[in-house]
């Protein structure tokens, strides 16, 4: 019986990075490759899909090959290959999805078909040196999403609430463009946030009813919209001194946590569980990741936090779920394809 590493080969475009890993037995890195594409759509302040696209199509086959080299691996070492399907920008997934097909195909591997957000809870056990945290109850923030959900296992995974409009990432990046920080918004908020008083601005938190999982944030948005601007936003040309906008920013970035945790903290409740999964780009968030490390000790319960490295969208957490796949012999064909 061969006790060698069973490595997988990930590959993730749901968005607007470009991404392939190899990692072996569900945990253990062996390359993480991503190449963001800020730089492409910072002057339009959000993602332009088809710029997107046309920049997977560019990077995908480099990426793919530097994973390999950095892993130190061949295509006859790989026991798979997988890739994020669903959800995300239709035109971007296909690029990735397309990519894997053809190295299934041409490699003769079985090919392994992934949630993007399921991967987000997975990022947690990468890298790590405890057992695989389930049963728990997961939050995924990020831009395109904000949702809860219990998981008994890393494919036994149930939708507890979701974002009824904006997601927290989405909401962060509009509230920089208000401040006219840049994007994207989230790290430029985080940072601009740590110099300002999050009790400046008594932004409303969005709790819908009460035993409600799911998230509102157009709301909030709106509201620091209002803040600065005026009524109905009438004002065009505001000048806010950068004590302010610091202000603003720490206020804003508070009432987003404060809702975040709060919900989390009521999902333990309703599922009887002691274990909190965080991912997502917005977990990098340095005042989320402390408030829930708080509200976790408090309450006596094991968080488990995905590494900042593999927060934003990445290929090593499509690689490692893909192994909990391959053992339940969960295996798609060659029609699969992408889903929004």
């Amino acid at each position: 019986m061969s006790n060698s590493p069973v490595s997988i080969l990930g590959i993730e475009t749901s968005c607007d990075e470009t991404s392939a890993a190899v990692v072996a037995d569900g945990c253990h890195v062996l390359s993480s490759v991503v190449a963001g594409q800020d730089e492409l759509h910072s002057k339009f302040g959000g993602v332009v899909p088809e710029i997107a696209s046309r920049a997977h199509i560019e990077r995908i086959n480099p990426v793919i090959a530097q994973a390999l080299d950095r892993a130190g691996v061949n295509p006859s070492d790989l026991a798979a290959i997988a890739v994020s399907n669903r959800p995300g920008l239709i035109g971007s997934l296909l690029i990735g999805v397309t990519a894997a097909k053809t190295l299934a195909w041409a490699w003769d591997k079985p090919l392994i078909d992934i949630d993007h957000v399921q991967a987000h809870i997975y990022a947690a056990c990468l890298d790590a040196d405890f057992p695989l945290p389930f049963p728990a109850v997961a939050l995924v923030v990020s831009g395109g999403h904000t949702s809860l959900y219990f998981c008994q296992g890393p494919l036994d995974v149930i939708e507890l609430g979701s974002t009824a409009d904006d997601a927290a990432g989405e909401a962060f990046d509009k509230v920089a463009a208000i401040l006219k920080l840049g994007y994207p918004g989230g790290p430029l908020i985080d940072k601009l946030s740590s110099r300002g008083n999050p009790q400046a601005v008594n932004f409303p938190r969005s709790w819908l009813s009460k035993e409600s999982l799911g998230f509102s944030f157009s709301g909030i948005k709106t509201s620091v919209l209002y803040h600065v601007r005026g009524q109905n936003a009438q004002a065009k040309n505001v000048h806010l001194d950068a004590a302010t906008k610091a202000d603003i920013a720490a206020s804003f970035q508070q009432a987003v946590v404060d809702v975040l945790v709060g919900k989390t903290m009521l999902a333990l409740k309703q599922r009887s569980t002691d274990r909190v999964i965080l991912g997502g780009g917005v977990c990098a968030n340095t005042s989320l990741r402390a408030a829930i490390q708080r509200a976790c000790e408090q309450a006596g319960t094991q968080l488990f936090l995905a590494p900042v490295r593999y927060c934003t969208d990445n290929a090593a957490m499509v690689a490692g779920l893909a192994y909990h796949k391959l053992q339940a012999n969960q295996i798609a064909d060659l029609s699969l394809t992408a889903h929004t």
